[in-house]
């Protein structure tokens, strides 16, 4: 039998062998040693699926390691959220996170399936994009409406038989369209699409009148003229679309609704895995031609720390908190 001290020192010993044995999985000199996957809660062609291809590739060639975009849809981003927080926090699992998932599903979900504070560690922010108020063409020109004052002025004499099509319920799509209709005394008709793609679908074709959608991935559909812009939803004017007004400009004073996109690992992923992989999405959103690929889609790429990008999903989650209230918007 072991005495005291020797007793001491030997599980002294198990405990070094088997911080030891773990290390690599925590240790950012060894990681990545094989394929990193980054779950992405919303359908491909989306701006979450873009920043995150965008991201993926860059990494590939940086780790010499694939890195795989997995697009779990469903919920609003609940689905591929949830799936995110079970992954084992490795390093090997990480979640493309945007303003729905971790600053405005907690307050439009009566239950949501992961909690977004203790459930992920903040990584980086990647992209904040502006939202834009677009129109399909044939409807605003059968209604002679070239602004959002025309817009306005309709809603108020048909109200709700304007069909609102939005990426989703409790998305930043939907609830910029819910607060503008909360300032502006309007009411239409929520048609909550499962992603970016569908619902730019069904309003180029007529099916849905409007949205409220991600710049990026409206932009192409913008210049070749199918989509018809009135408005864009942050306090400045993007510089893809400088001749857009923002919505304030457009006469709803106040009115500031912008999205943005950002990486999370699961909690308990080790802080040098993290801190590698800030470290280097820093490096990938500085190089020009990233940066020049995200502009032209009316992104602007900005890497956070983890405790940079920590307190701003905090301060987010607060600011939506109140535009919830206001708009009354809820899924039971």
């Amino acid at each position: 039998m072991l005495a005291k001290p020797a007793f001491r020192s030997a599980m002294a010993a198990l405990g070094a062998a088997a911080l030891f044995a773990v290390a690599p999985a925590g240790a950012a000199d060894d990681y990545p040693a094989r394929q990193v996957t980054i779950l992405v809660p919303f359908p491909a062609g989306g701006t979450t699926d873009i920043a995150a291809r965008v991201v993926a590739a860059e990494l590939g060639k940086a780790w010499n390691q694939p890195v795989v975009v997995d697009n779990r849809a469903g919920a609003g981003g609940n689905v591929g959220t949830a799936e995110a927080a079970r992954a084992r926090p490795d390093g090997y699992t990480l979640l493309m996170g945007t303003v729905s998932t971790h600053a405005i599903n907690q307050s439009v979900y009566a239950r949501l399936p992961y909690d977004p504070v203790k459930d992920f560690t903040p990584v980086t922010m990647v992209i904040p994009v502006p939202n834009i108020l677009e129109l399909n063409p044939a409807f605003a020109d059968r209604n002679n409406i070239r602004s959002v004052a025309d817009l306005i002025a309709y809603l108020k004499a048909n109200p709700g038989k304007v069909n609102m099509a939005s990426t989703g319920n409790g998305t930043s799509t939907h609830l910029s369209g819910e607060l503008f209709m909360a300032m502006t005394g309007t009411r239409m008709t929520h048609v909550p699409y499962k992603g970016s793609s569908p619902a730019l679908t069904d309003v180029m074709s007529g099916s849905a009148d409007l949205i409220f959608d991600n710049l990026p991935s409206s932009m192409g559909f913008l210049k070749a003229g199918k989509l018809r812009p009135l408005a864009v939803t942050s306090a400045e004017r993007s510089p893809a679309l400088p001749d857009v007004p923002t919505m304030a400009q457009a006469g709803v004073d106040g009115y500031d609704a912008s999205s943005w996109f950002g990486l999370l690992a699961p909690a308990g992923t080790a802080r040098p895995i993290v801190d590698k992989v800030q470290r280097d999405v820093a490096k990938i959103l500085q190089d020009p031609a990233v940066r020049e690929r995200f502009v032209a889609l009316g992104a602007q790429p900005q890497s956070m720390t983890p405790a940079e990008f920590g307190q701003f999903m905090a301060q987010e989650t607060a600011k939506w908190a109140k535009a919830v209230q206001q708009s009354g918007a809820r899924v039971d």
